[in-house]
């Protein structure tokens, strides 16, 4: 048995082996409510193998949204919907898992194929964008944010509250904070988009101190059996990496202390300059140094798409998880056929019967 096939365990979830899926948004939903295109999506990936399927960004609130057409979980109806979700995940032999955030200063865009830029001001689709200061991202997110207050502060960590319990209701087993990627809890730690002056800036502690909070509002509601995770940018690739990743490894170790049971290594993307280094693999190493260094278990995604690859990471110590992507929106069967590769003969376990007999019978020699 390969690495990458092994079961892994935390708290009281075991997953039938290390492939994740980790969230891509859809931009498919209509007032933050899931549909049809999200329960064929999501069931889809959950038969092709992978041990987790974790939902997409789905907003705490509607001025949380990245775009008009991204998941919420806001209010109780949406949670029914994602309901019907999570419990087809878990029938078809994954862990339902959930990824919640705030998009601040990101938020208010067009969808990716219309723009991917911020809304019109004069639209009647538009509205405020938050961040820890008003500085705005630049490029094609070009609004300047509204620095929020100590009062929009504790609702947005309330929001995010009340979304966790909604997720629990709802039958989601794993959850994700969302704090990368230049959202909001990344523009707190960020020196790119936090110029604060009061507790909530400064050093890393005080530009930590939103996410560290966060987690605990959301751990006051989140089971403590079920696993409680983060995907969290360490580094930007902006000139400045090894003060961001040093920074971001003694967080995580406050977030640890705090009962964070995993981090999803990412980038900050905070800036539009960055000077990211795309290649296969190319965050691994930096994935490994922070589980070495916090001795949490760590996953992570981009350009880990080659089984091989996938399962040297896990064979090695590098990653506890391997988040494969986009790979799986053109094969949501990728988990059989790393198998294949792997040389794990009649992989059947991974397809539902009526994929199974037919690709079993007629597999190439």
């Amino acid at each position: 048995m390969s690495a990458l096939f092994t079961p892994f365990t935390l708290k009281d979830v075991t997953l039938r082996n290390r492939i994740a899926v980790p969230p891509m948004c859809q931009y498919s939903a209509v007032d933050g409510l899931a549909n049809d295109w999200h329960l064929a999506h999501y069931t889809s990936l959950a038969r092709g193998g992978a041990g987790l399927v974790i939902v997409e960004a789905t907003a705490v609130s509607p001025e949380g949204r990245i775009s008009p057409a991204c998941l919420g979980l806001w209010n109780d109806e949406q949670a029914a919907e994602l309901a019907r979700i999570a419990a087809a995940i878990k029938a078809a032999g994954a862990v339902p898992g959930i990824q919640i955030a705030h998009a601040g200063r990101k938020a208010n865009a067009n969808k990716p194929w219309e723009g991917d830029d911020h809304i019109a001001q004069d639209d009647p689709r538009s509205w405020e964008t938050l961040s820890p200061s008003a500085i705005a991202f630049g490029h094609h997110l070009d609004r300047v944010p509204r620095a929020m207050t100590h009062e929009d502060i504790a609702h947005v960590q309330a929001d995010f509250a009340a979304a966790a319990r909604r997720a629990k209701e709802a039958g989601f087993e794993w959850l994700e904070l969302h704090f990368a990627h230049g959202y909001l809890a990344q523009s707190f730690f960020s020196v790119h988009a936090n110029r604060r002056e009061d507790e909530y800036g400064g050093d890393w502690r005080g530009r930590g101190r939103f996410l560290l909070e966060t987690l605990d509002a959301v751990r006051t509601v989140w089971p403590a059996r079920l696993p409680l995770t983060a995907r969290f940018g360490v580094i930007e690739y902006d000139g400045r990496d090894e003060d961001t990743l040093q920074e971001a490894i003694a967080l995580t170790k406050a977030m640890a202390d705090k009962g964070l049971d995993m981090l999803n290594v990412s980038i900050g993307f905070s800036t539009p300059d960055a000077a990211i280094p795309w290649g296969p693999a190319f965050l691994a190493p930096v994935a490994g140094r922070v589980r070495q260094e916090t001795g949490l278990p760590v996953a992570a995604s981009w350009g880990i798409d080659n089984p091989h690859s996938a399962d040297a990471t896990v064979a090695d110590g590098v990653l506890d998880l391997v988040m494969i992507g986009r790979v799986h929106l053109a094969n949501p069967h990728w988990s059989y056929q790393a198998a294949l590769s792997l040389g794990i003969d009649r992989p059947s376990w991974v397809l539902p019967a009526p994929y199974a007999h037919w690709l079993e019978r007629y597999r190439p020699n």
